[in-house]
């Protein structure tokens, strides 16, 4: 599916439906007539195999407590193998309400208060929040960006374990909002060293389905042949890639035996939610029939991120944007032609935009913006073209 035949056929207005990202503008950023181009969810619907399937159910009428059925797991190991050869068995899988549920579950589970967890900077900030309100210890590794690619300094990786006896690992693949795509070398690399230490490692893939070209997501337990695994709690979700983020549901992963028993002795004691029927029914239909719908949405994000690209390196060259290996959410430097200060100033004040700020993702990334590309190219195109006049205001 082309880029225009997608974008008419899937495109839907958001506002007044009670969408955060739409409709909470003034109480998040104190103006409710910005454009907002921030949190990762989409203006498209959902594959038609989501919106048959939870039309079918819903029209059931019975909405009764439920559980998962092995074909749920056979949509979801096929998807899995199929798009990165990694053949999940069932008796792996665990359901989560989402992703950063998970994470909270994990640090609760696997570390103690106190224990030192590492991140690595600039990187999704429920990290930061979940160790910080669980009273860990925030431990950094900031990556470098050299020519718009974020790269991780593994020496510095590797000093801060040791510095801090660290037990966690909080991994971010592929990297939100770097943009990067970890090559297998690299990920082995973090791997080693955390084998070294003895650190676990908290996979999250949920942006797996966005690599682009070149560009080839492995999922964590694959690398070096599965050297690994038994270090390894790997969460997912299909609700980046198809736009069910609203419905709460995730896969935890968990080869090894030990790890698995532990999140299960701890999930008897502090996790009793049901299943989310439509969740995970969404998801099993999206992996089922929604192969096309991606590629096309794909296609979307391309196209946009070439039009930031392109437009801004031609009317704001002192901008830089990051080069996007996976993900839809590049980040942009600023720097280059406005203090980090006067960011908020430019981009909301002037032009009336809401946007995922640098600092929000770590300290040192003040004059750094985030845009959520996974839109209407109308939307991208109007973003942009309001940062080119207000910045030619200032010539």
């Amino acid at each position: 599916m082309d880029i225009k035949d997608f974008v008419d056929t899937y495109y839907v207005e958001r506002k007044n439906t009670n969408s955060t990202k739409w409709d909470l503008l003034g109480e998040r950023f104190g103006d409710p007539d910005l454009l907002p181009i921030w949190v990762a969810d989409m203006e498209f619907k959902a594959p038609d195999s989501v919106i048959s399937a939870l039309t079918e159910r819903v029209q059931h009428g019975a909405y009764g407590y439920s559980f998962i059925p092995d074909t749920y797991y056979n949509t979801y190991s096929k998807w899995m193998e199929d798009s990165f050869g990694y053949k999940v068995e069932k008796e792996w899988c665990r359901p989560a309400t989402g992703v950063v549920s998970a994470l909270y579950w994990f640090m609760n589970c696997y570390t103690e208060e106190g224990d030192a967890v590492i991140i690595t900077p600039p990187v999704y900030y429920p990290f930061f929040n979940v160790i910080r309100e669980l009273d860990r210890t925030l431990v950094t590794a900031d990556m470098n960006e050299n020519d718009g690619r974020f790269e991780l300094d593994f020496d510095l990786f590797e000093q801060k374990i040791e510095e801090n006896d660290v037990k966690l690992f909080i991994l971010c693949s592929p990297h939100n909002p770097a943009g990067r795509v970890w090559t297998e070398s690299e990920l082995e690399r973090m791997l080693a060293i955390c084998e070294k230490h003895d650190v676990l490692v908290i996979a999250d893939e949920i942006h797996q389905d966005f690599a682009y070209g070149e560009h080839k997501h492995t999922p964590a337990p694959l690398v070096a042949d599965g050297k690994y695994t038994d270090r390894i709690v790997l969460v997912n979700a299909a609700s980046k890639s198809f736009n069910l983020p609203g419905l709460l549901h995730a896969n935890i992963v968990i080869e090894n035996d030990a790890l698995r028993q532990q999140f299960d002795d701890y999930a008897g004691q502090h996790i009793k939610s049901e299943k989310n029927i439509l969740g995970h029914l969404a998801t099993q239909a999206a992996y089922e029939g929604g192969g096309e719908w991606l590629e096309g949405l794909k296609n979307v994000i391309l196209s946009n991120y070439a039009y930031v690209r392109e437009t801004l390196g031609v009317h704001i060259p002192e901008a830089k944007v990051m080069k996007l290996e996976g993900t839809y959410l590049p980040m942009i430097d600023l720097r280059g032609f406005l203090a980090p200060e006067d960011t908020k100033e430019f981009v909301q004040e002037k032009c009336k935009l809401a946007v995922d700020y640098g600092e929000w993702f770590g300290e040192g990334y003040e004059g750094y913006i985030r845009l959520n590309l996974a839109t209407h190219p109308k939307f991208v195109k109007e973003a942009v073209d309001r940062m080119v006049e207000e910045y030619k205001k200032m010539k």
